[in-house]
């Protein structure tokens, strides 16, 4: 009879660390699944800092300081975004 291992460790999996070659980032997690998720949101968000010139990069991450100093923040916004959108005939700017 086989039996499952209790713990990710008793597989070969103890921890991975992450270090991005680009910016020095280190992430060190604990199962496979959140490796992935880091590096792939890591790698998406160097992808985002890649097409924004000094300029938007700096709005941007001053914008994002904000919403995610707050959950409630950026839900609110997002929905008066969705309402403005609606009431303006779909076009928000």
């Amino acid at each position: 009879m086989t039996t499952e291992p209790d713990s990710p460790a008793a597989c070969g999996w103890d921890q991975a660390t992450y270090r991005c070659g680009r910016c020095g980032a280190e992430y060190t997690v604990t199962t496979e699944e959140a490796y992935l998720q880091a590096v792939g949101v890591h790698t998406d968000a160097h992808a985002v800092w890649d097409r924004l010139n000094p300029i938007e990069r700096d709005g941007f991450a001053s914008i994002l300081r904000v919403i995610l100093a707050s959950a409630d923040l950026g839900a609110e916004f997002l929905a008066i975004a969705d309402r403005m959108k609606r009431l303006q005939g779909g076009s928000t700017s």
